[in-house]
């Protein structure tokens, strides 16, 4: 991505001191882009209402709400617009369909998570024990991928969720989700996907992945803080989340509590837009898969780059698979020698570079890889408007840091 595509960012153009900020902070969340502020302050001052008036405003804020909708749709190769409910983040629109999802099973019936998971896709799952649901979690092996052999033994007949990341925030892991696309085919269990950290970084189709439900954060992909589910056609329908009788009663609108953030979900589309504008196609959806086709393209570069970097640095240790494999996330957990993530994070930001330390949400797999009494790791993530030249000063800075 050139100098014209960053310019789109204004806290890319912030200095410190003199010298540019580098956001290495990008998987808790990425910048966002004029235009989405644009977006956001336009309803403000010209549509901010309520939803289904008969006057102009709260059309217009009906409109914005289905416009939003599609175009999401399309950046996830959904069915439609009906496909696609906002929530104030992944993890509360997770609980509420956790506990939808419990009304529609018996005691003793199963539900699989996994030991590499965020923390959001594991709580509202492991909350069911308390109705009887066994919940049972698949093995996460040393080298930071999970154990699919121990994933196929534990999907049984009496399984009836599966639910799994497709990238982990912590370690940059892609699982295979079309082998347990195949094993819960098998069984006639759901599967729900966690895309958050996986919709930034790669084009995505929830139809050729088969899955149910898949849960996003727009923050993620230069948007605002808002939480996308989509659920596949039909299936909201028969579930029962809570919700107030003055609800509508049907999807997508069956989830949604109370008033949106109708602001932040114009700010949705904008990003959508953003992206989109990045990619040529006859179709909105030929563009975004362009689009993101090129992001990934750019963004894989840069994390082998900075990979092979760091590796080179005596005392610094980054854990799981190299990104030069086919499918990975430009995210890159690391350990240096001597020193905490704290104190790591510390010295970067004392050169304008920011990173975060910790297990980021994914606490289960920093216990079992032994991370957690460390600190957890120091974390860097590549984004669409990370440069070469930022790679290189976060090599060059690490040097001194070891």
């Amino acid at each position: 991505m050139n100098a014209s595509f960053r310019a789109h960012f204004p806290a890319l153009q912030r200095q410190n001191q003199g010298n540019p900020l580098i956001y290495m902070d990008g998987p808790a969340g990425v910048q966002v882009p004029q235009q989405v502020i644009d977006a956001i302050s336009h309803y403000y001052c010209n549509s901010n209402a309520n939803t289904h008036g008969a006057f102009l405003t709260s059309r217009e804020t009906d409109a914005i709400m289905d416009t939003a909708r599609g175009k999401m749709a399309g950046l996830l190769g959904a069915e439609g617009p009906e496909t696609i409910s906002f929530g104030q983040n992944m993890t509360t629109l997770n609980f509420s369909l956790s506990r939808a999802i419990a009304r529609a099973l018996q005691p003793g019936d199963e539900v699989l998570i996994t030991q590499l998971d965020h923390e959001g896709n594991r709580g509202p799952w492991l909350a069911l024990r308390e109705r009887g649901i066994v919940v049972r979690e698949v093995a996460l092996r040393p080298e930071g991928v999970l154990d699919y052999e121990d994933f196929a033994s534990k999907i049984t007949e009496r399984t009836r969720l599966v639910a799994m990341g497709l990238a982990s925030n912590m370690l940059g892991t892609v699982n295979d989700v079309h082998l347990i696309r195949r094993l819960t085919y098998d069984v006639g269990a759901w599967l729900l996907i966690d895309a958050v950290h996986a919709v930034p970084h790669f084009s995505l189709d929830v139809q050729a992945m088969g899955c149910d439900f898949l849960l996003c954060s727009a923050y993620k992909f230069y948007g605002p803080h808002v939480g996308i589910l989509y659920s596949r056609p039909g299936l909201l329908d028969r579930l029962q989340p809570d919700r107030l009788r003055t609800a509508y009663q049907h999807a997508p609108y069956s989830i949604e509590t109370g008033t949106l953030n109708h602001a932040a979900i114009a700010g949705v589309s904008a990003a959508v837009d953003f992206i989109g504008a990045l990619g040529t196609g006859s179709s909105r959806r030929e563009t975004l898969v362009s689009a993101m086709q090129a992001i990934r393209q750019h963004e894989a570069g840069l994390a082998s780059r900075l990979f092979h970097g760091l590796k080179s640095i005596p005392g610094v240790h980054i854990y799981g698979v190299s990104p030069d494999v086919p499918m990975r996330a430009p995210t890159l957990a690391i350990a240096v020698a001597q020193k905490t993530p704290q104190e790591v994070c510390e010295m970067l930001a004392s050169r304008n570079i920011f990173a975060w330390d910790g297990h980021f949400y994914a606490i289960r797999a920093a216990e079992v890889l032994g991370l957690l009494e460390k600190g957890g790791v120091t974390r860097l993530g590549i984004s669409a408007y990370t440069t070469q030249e930022e790679v290189d000063q976060v090599v060059e800075a690490f040097r001194g840091v070891v």
